[in-house]
């Protein structure tokens, strides 16, 4: 317990100060190989659940306070000890032990007394503090007050569902790989491993339980691989076919390029600036066992990687919030800043543009985000359209919303996307 707190509050500080959280707990376990995998679950546990509710134990902590803590380290070890302490995962007499001898190692003389008053002045008031702190708004909703009103404005009827949607957990969903079996032959193979399942869409299997990829059967050989709903749809929208050739951009951890490569024998190239992210896309295709060209380089700067050939077809998952995603990587929603939509807009804007001319005449572009704000989805869209006169918007199958925006629910996380095609006659 000592460990889980000190090293989950430590990550919570970073993550707060800038980090994201994936980032941060990499480096985590770097620094500690000795952890265990119950440790390791522990610590994440508390990371995720802390920031899935900040606004509610920031409320909280704010009303246990006379004044505000000059000991950022010591804030975040209370906010950490109050997750676990509703999380009733452990006894309360030992989290507030250790999160008390966490502050006598790591804050100033008063620290250790103020976190124990603090931690025990919760449990005597505890069903009090969490009414009260639920009447402000961050406290009510978990997000902070300007993302709450970008929501309101971008979807007056679902804002509400939208933001408890992210606070949840998300579902486990697999992708059937089709080269290996259907879906409902994967199902059955679930069913004999006592693993429930439902289908989704044409190869999605949303799991009722999350489980370890170890006891997927046949996953270290390629038959499934873990992917949201949402994110399943990219490969299927794209349409491609046997010979084309196919650009992914942007194509790190590799999930939709290996769909990509599950549908179709195309000739693909994934691109991606970072080369540790390239190299997971290059690791899961390895699993999948099938190959395509990767590239590092800036998919808004072709001439450094592009061989002069037009594509077929183009997938643009282009830079975004994540807004949609919120639920798998909470981190996001108190590391974004209200300017940052127009900043995600004019890089789409940028990549969009130098990605058009790629694309052979007749030839279909997706465009994809993670998001669920207008700004970086049908306006960005709208005004590439408007920019590209051989630009033809195509409708979406009726599966999909007519405006291709997903928002986050029981079955998938939140998806825009908007198809194109190169018009022979105004190009």
């Amino acid at each position: 317990m000592f460990l889980t707190q000190k090293l989950a509050s430590q990550t919570l500080h970073a993550v707060l100060g800038g980090q994201n959280l994936t980032d941060a707990l990499q480096q985590l376990w770097r620094r500690h190989p000795q952890l265990s995998p119950q440790q390791r679950g522990a610590i994440q546990d508390a990371c995720y659940g802390t920031l899935r509710q900040l606004g509610l134990w920031r409320a909280v902590l704010r009303q246990l306070l006379k004044a505000p803590l000059s000991e950022p380290e010591i804030e975040t070890l209370l906010l950490v000890a109050l997750q676990q302490l509703a999380a009733g995962r452990a006894a309360s007499y030992a989290i507030v032990d250790h999160a008390v001898q966490v502050a006598a190692k790591t804050g100033s003389g008063r620290a250790k007394g103020l976190v124990n008053a603090v931690l025990r002045n919760f449990l005597r008031q505890q069903d009090t503090l969490l009414n009260q702190a639920a009447e402000q708004a961050e406290g009510r909703w978990n997000h902070p007050r300007w993302w709450q009103d970008a929501m309101r404005r971008a979807w007056p009827d679902d804002w509400e569902a939208v933001l408890t949607a992210n606070n949840s957990h998300p579902p486990m969903t697999l992708r059937v790989n089709r080269r290996h079996g259907t879906p409902a032959a994967y199902q059955a193979l679930l069913t004999e491993a006592g693993i429930a399942a439902r289908p989704l869409g044409q190869a999605a299997l949303q799991l009722d339980k999350a489980v370890g990829v170890e006891h997927l059967p046949r996953f270290a050989e390629g038959w499934v691989s873990v992917q949201d709903y949402g994110a399943q749809l990219a490969a299927e929208l794209l349409d491609v076919r046997d010979g084309q050739r196919v650009l992914d951009a942007c194509a790190a951890p590799g999930g939709k390029t290996g769909h990509i490569l599950e549908l179709a024998d195309v000739q693909l190239t994934a691109i991606d600036n970072n080369a540790e992210r390239l190299a997971r896309v290059a690791d899961n295709l390895g699993r999948l066992q099938l190959t395509a060209t990767l590239r590092c380089g800036d998919a808004g700067q072709p001439e450094g990687w592009w061989d002069g050939q037009p594509f077929d077809r183009i997938l643009a998952d282009v830079p975004c919030s994540a807004s949609g995603v919120t639920r798998r990587h909470p981190d996001i929603k108190w590391l974004r800043r209200p300017e940052d939509f127009a900043s995600f807009a004019r890089q789409q804007a940028a990549m969009l543009d130098a990605l058009w001319p790629l694309l052979a005449v007749g030839g279909k572009l997706l465009y994809a985000t993670c998001s669920v704000f207008p700004a970086e989805n049908s306006e960005s869209a709208a005004a590439f359209a408007a920019r590209h006169p051989d630009a033809r918007r195509l409708p979406l199958p009726d599966s999909l919303p007519a405006a291709g925006q997903l928002l986050p629910s029981p079955e998938h996380d939140g998806f825009y996307y908007a198809l194109f095609s190169k018009d022979a006659a105004s190009a």
